[in-house]
């Protein structure tokens, strides 16, 4: 979810799976000189450079593999032997969040876990995120592509977690830990495989919180150079552990930002016809603008006006100089968002020229829909029924929340769906909210998708 701003094998195990780590690495680890990568126990999880996870609880007890013995055997080997270390992954990032184009120390963790793997991860050169390919490139052979995305929230955790975040005012509250650890999970599971048919890459892209997204920023570095299709994953609290949602077509909508400022020459509230009254026509827009929305873009898009800010005026009996008023707007077809910034502005000039205020409009442009294709749908579903059974299998409605995953699927074929993270006990416990708290078991359910998905499309 986005809000707006302006602008082969794990890591020290061999290829068959099986782990090469032993107690006494991870003691020399923590023996380490200051500055380095220290480790957080024997799951193996790195502390951000030059801090320890002291106070901090990752320990992991026995995880259900819910997609246990369906193959093939290096996977299930692969998690037999990893299953604790994919969790304590998690809980490492989840205690140590980072806000987009911040996430300097998530990075470094992914960097230090796939080179062990003897994988070559490449920093974007924003200085935070990733690309790692797994596999040449050959010819005639696929190049398929993996998106996590790796940046958290501003928001104060409360689900009182024992690994919860230890950085004031910035937690994991969408779920991004989670994608990064099915990411990573996969990466080293498809590295410990005897062969694959064609070449893996994993995209750890940061800033999705933030408009137009870090997206552009993979894309600028060339990360979709060579790359045939691309899938990702998102949490879904609707949905129980177990399954997961797919969608041909649309399955989010495109994001923008309108921020109106009205001025005026003021006046007393006794004498309206002297002046343009400003409270007024912040008022015709915040009625009129969605009413004509409606009337000029067709119901079937999915296009929505909501209000989220207005500000004007302290005094009772005086008419304001300015106001400021603010929302989002939302559509789910790609054509009528390309169409609504010149016909917003045509309807706020309509309404507020007979008013007498000036106005500026900002339409800050955000990031488009994400829009399925019915091939790159059919290979993720054909996946998740091999890695899961066709019980895991699940519909989803799209979502009128922004996601930059879209302007991936402006240059190749893709899919994105929701992975169900719902443990089935209490309350749902939605995204972008302090309590937010996942179902560990969606962890290694995330894995085996990918990675079956992956082989389905590099066969294809």
């Amino acid at each position: 979810m986005t809000v707006v701003d302006s602008r082969g094998s794990d890591p020290g195990q061999p290829s068959n799976g099986g782990s090469a780590v032993e107690e006494a690495d991870w003691s020399a680890e923590r023996a380490a000189a200051p500055g380095t990568l220290l480790a957080a126990g024997v799951d193996g999880p790195s502390a951000p450079i030059g801090s320890t996870m002291s106070g901090v609880d990752t320990s992991v007890g026995a995880v259900a593999d819910l997609g246990a013995g369906r193959g093939p055997s290096w996977l299930d080997s692969w998690l037999g032997e990893n299953a604790q270390r994919v969790v304590a992954w998690r809980r490492h990032i989840h205690a140590y969040p980072e806000l987009s184009r911040a996430e300097h120390e998530t990075t470094a963790f992914l960097a230090d876990r796939l080179t062990r793997a003897g994988l070559k991860p490449q920093v974007l050169p924003v200085g935070t995120g990733l690309i790692c390919d797994i596999g040449e490139e050959r010819a005639g052979a696929r190049t398929v592509a993996l998106r996590a995305d790796i940046d958290a929230l501003p928001l104060t955790e409360a689900t009182g977690l024992p690994y919860s975040s230890t950085v004031d005012g910035v937690a994991h509250a969408c779920g991004h830990d989670a994608h990064t650890t099915v990411a990573l999970g996969a990466a080293l599971a498809l590295a410990a495989a005897p062969e694959l048919p064609g070449r893996v890459r994993l995209i750890f892209q940061p800033a999705e919180e933030v408009m137009p997204g870090g997206a552009l920023d993979v894309l600028a570095a060339g990360g979709l150079d060579g790359v045939d299709r691309i899938f990702g994953l998102h949490c879904d609290p609707r949905l129980p552990v177990g399954q997961i949602g797919t969608r041909v077509g649309a399955i989010t909508s495109a994001a923008d930002l309108l921020e109106l400022r009205l001025t005026s020459p003021g006046g007393h509230t006794s004498r309206p016809h002297l002046t343009a009254d400003l409270v007024h026509a912040l008022g015709t827009v915040i009625t009129g603008l969605p009413t004509l929305l409606s009337r000029r873009v067709d119901p079937r898009s999915g296009t929505v006006l909501t209000w989220g800010a207005v500000r004007a005026g302290e005094a009772p009996n005086a008419i304001p100089q300015d106001g400021v008023l603010t929302g989002t707007l939302r559509t789910g077809d790609r054509d009528t968002w390309a169409k609504l910034e010149p016909l917003v502005h045509e309807l706020v000039h309509s309404l507020l020229s007979p008013l007498g205020v000036g106005f500026d409009l900002q339409h800050r442009r955000g990031v488009p829909p994400v829009v399925n294709d019915e091939e790159s749908t059919e290979l993720f579903r054909s996946g998740i029924e091999a890695a899961l059974g066709g019980e895991a299998l699940a519909s989803t409605p799209q979502s009128s929340g922004g996601e930059d995953f879209g302007w991936y699927l402006e240059h190749v074929p893709g899919s994105f769906a929701r992975l169900g993270v719902h443990s089935g006990a209490g309350r749902v416990k939605d995204l972008h909210q302090p309590t937010f708290a996942l179902d560990e078991r969606a962890l290694l359910v995330g894995v085996r998708a990918m990675v079956h998905t992956v082989l389905r499309a590099l066969e294809s």
